[in-house]
């Protein structure tokens, strides 16, 4: 029998299957994370660790739980918020959930990418508010979005999701991606552009899909936001840090940005007195890219399965180191 420590309760019944594998289980009741000395005293012993994006998984919790820790098994696609070569040095294998979250995410994606261009939710805060007295010629106008230029940044399994879901709107579809994407580009019609730099002039939509790494932390900086088309809107539902936050307050107030759909933030959470989260043309999201619940239970079972095992000396089949 292993010691597992879960930082969060996980939708469907995939938890129950560590201990019906008759292992030890300890999921920490709060619906926010633990706070990091609260972690450091419940790992002590643990063989796995099921983990968030919110948890700080650094090489002092890994020591604070010990020899013992054979696996981090990681909630998400993502794995940033864990020290990996700690990990590797340890010996300690990672797991996360790549695939599942696609089309979930593109959903979410493109309904940002509406309801920032067709300002739906300042029109429900005018019909909450008691603001709607009447119609007006000029009432919430904003961008087109059927037939309008699509700018995908990042052309992996869900920025191809978002650009088959911008086909149904008649856009034009361009991508900036390190490798050219040839049956993508025959599938979807879509053009690979050379230079970021160069195309953005021409996107009335930006989404952004590329992972956190050194070259994309704050890849769009007031200098890359000021390049945008005038009047054009930002989609983020990769990394909160891949935009500058105060950059991004800058393009919505006096740069060329119409509006952004934000589904992740910098900060995250983002605080509600925080100018972002009181912007009328800022359409913000607690991070529920993946939040439909086919997918998040999916991720779950990924989860327990590769927990389970590597607990059983098998080898992973979504690893991450």
């Amino acid at each position: 029998m292993a010691k597992v420590y879960a930082t969060r309760r996980l939708p469907g019944n995939a938890l129950e299957r560590v201990r019906e594998a008759g292992h030890d289980l300890e999921v920490w009741p709060g619906a926010c994370p633990p706070p990091k000395p609260e972690l450091l005293k419940a790992v002590p012993g643990a063989a796995g660790i099921v983990t968030t994006l919110e948890d700080p998984i650094d090489a002092e919790v890994m020591d604070a739980a010990g020899p013992s820790l054979r696996v981090i098994a990681q909630y998400a696609v993502g794995v940033n918020n864990i020290d990996l070569e700690a990990a590797r040095a340890r010996g300690i294998r990672v797991t996360h959930t790549p695939g599942v979250l696609t089309e979930a995410t593109a959903d979410l994606a493109f309904a940002l990418l509406l309801a920032a261009a067709r300002r739906v939710v300042e029109g429900q805060d005018r019909v909450r508010s008691g603001a709607w007295r009447c119609w007006g010629p000029e009432l919430l106008l904003g961008p087109p979005v059927h037939g309008a230029t699509l700018l995908v940044v990042g052309f992996g399994r869900i920025g191809q999701a978002v650009a088959r879901r911008a086909r149904g709107f008649g856009m034009r579809i361009l991508y900036a991606s390190r490798h050219p994407k040839p049956e993508a580009e025959a599938a979807l019609g879509a053009v690979r552009v050379g230079l970021l730099d160069a195309a953005l002039p021409e996107a009335d939509f930006v989404s952004l899909h590329v992972p956190l790494t050194r070259e994309t932390d704050r890849l769009f900086d007031r200098d890359r936001l000021a390049r945008m088309k005038p009047g054009s809107v930002l989609v983020n539902t990769a990394r909160g840090r891949v935009v500058d936050t105060e950059a991004l307050l800058w393009a919505l107030e006096e740069g060329p940005l119409f509006a952004a759909g934000l589904d992740v933030t910098d900060p995250e959470p983002l605080p509600a007195d925080h100018p972002l989260a009181r912007h009328p043309r800022a359409v913000v999201t607690p991070h529920i890219g993946s939040a439909d619940r086919p997918t998040r239970r999916r991720m779950a079972e990924m989860v327990v399965g590769d927990l389970l095992a590597v607990l059983a000396g098998g080898e992973p089949r979504y690893p991450a180191v």
